[in-house]
């Protein structure tokens, strides 16, 4: 039930992801300046995600800060409304972004408490499967919106109420785990199955026996990198996307939430096949595996471009594969993360998401207006080929 209030705040944002770009675009800016908006905010909510980690492992306190970001959303969305002007538009959301990422830390952490290390992908899967029912609601929303024609402020103004019923619904259903232990007791597991396995080699080794398999601990420098590069490429791609598919196709409004509905439909099915067929000896390869498929479908949509194949058909298609792909690779990297990072630390995660995302969300609408969409969708393609690398060599 703890969920519920995710799952609005979901809602609201789902239907923001779409229209804040185009509604820039709509009042006078351009690419540059949605870029501009994306990227200020990210590297605004990078330290913004260490401290709000670190402050809620400190204090052992995670519910007022899910709190305090869901009123703070609703109250700045609220404020949205007075402005047109693109530069106060992009500052407003920069602050946004600081208090929007309060609540990802305290909610990783949350169940990474309340699960037990063989119930994380599971509960990780579910907890994105349903809060990402709540995003595709939401660009369902947004595609009707537009369809019936709500004004920027009225859609502003929904957005707003959504992140407030979030507020309302957690400040009931959310409870501190009464104790913190889980993520401690992972990484005195990890220890003590290191050494088992150096002794297990060492005997071997003594007795003049065969030695396989590795003895190597997981670099998270590596691992580190390899989440950097894979944001990164997901922000350079999909940061233009909605304007490359209402300029370059030619979609309506409700066309391009259309297709985004597909790719967030795709993410669902894909968490909750995820919940129950990904094992924790298999997350590492399932990893690989994710982000080559996903350098490889960047790629298409290159290619699809270079030959002038821009059939909305094409473009659905690499969409929805996409967006299951994602799906699987977000559930491994949770996990992943909150076994290998640790306590006071929590923030690190988003903060390393958020590098990444800063990065990409200016440099990918900067080429596509400088150059060509086609280098931003081939810089993409190469830059998760590049996190594959990174990934593979981590473990």
């Amino acid at each position: 039930m703890w969920r519920v209030g995710f799952f609005f705040h979901e809602m609201s944002f789902g239907l923001l992801s779409i229209f804040l770009p185009l509604y820039i675009v709509s009042v006078g800016g351009s690419l540059l300046d949605v870029g501009l908006m994306a990227s200020v905010a990210i590297l605004l909510a990078i330290p913004a995600s260490l401290f709000w980690g670190y402050v809620c492992d400190k204090r052992g306190k995670y519910k007022r800060y899910i709190l305090i970001s869901f009123l703070a959303s609703s109250t700045l969305l609220y404020f949205f409304t007075f402005t047109r002007n693109i530069g106060l538009f992009i500052i407003l959301y920069g602050v946004m972004a600081v208090f929007h990422v309060a609540h990802e830390p305290p909610k990783n952490v949350l169940i990474a408490e309340l699960y037990s290390r063989n119930e994380w992908e599971k509960s990780f899967a579910f907890y994105e499967g349903f809060t990402e029912i709540g995003w595709l609601i939401g660009l369902v929303l947004g595609m009707f919106i537009s369809l019936i024609g709500f004004n920027s402020s009225t859609t502003l103004l929904l957005c707003s109420g959504l992140n407030f019923l979030a507020f309302a619904l957690s400040l009931f259903l959310v409870s501190d785990p009464p104790l913190i232990f889980e993520r401690g007791l992972v990484r005195i597991e990890r220890s003590i199955d290191f050494t088992f396995r150096g002794l297990t080699v060492a005997s071997k080794v003594l007795d003049g026996l065969h030695v396989s398999g590795s003895l190597a601990e997981e670099n998270l420098t590596l691992f580190c990198g390899g989440l950097v590069l894979f944001v990164f490429a997901t922000s350079t791609l999909f940061t233009p996307l909605p304007i490359f598919l209402a300029q370059n196709l030619q979609l309506t409004t409700s066309m391009v939430y259309a297709l985004y509905v597909l790719n967030s439909g795709a993410g669902v099915i894909g968490y909750f096949l995820a919940s129950n067929r990904i094992e924790v000896h298999e997350e590492k390869m399932h990893l690989q595996k994710i982000v080559m498929i996903r350098s490889i479908l960047a790629f298409l949509l290159a290619i699809f471009t270079i030959l002038s194949i821009q059939t909305v058909t094409m473009f659905a298609s690499v969409l929805v594969l996409m967006g299951f792909a994602y799906a699987l690779y977000h559930v491994c990297v949770l996990s992943l993360s909150m076994e290998l990072i640790p306590p006071g630390k929590a923030g690190l995660f988003d903060a390393l998401i958020g590098l990444g995302s800063a990065a990409g969300a200016y440099l990918g609408p900067f080429i596509a207006q400088t150059f060509n969409f086609i280098y931003a969708f081939i810089l993409s393609g190469a830059t998760f080929l590049l996190a594959y690398i990174s990934f593979k060599a981590s473990s």
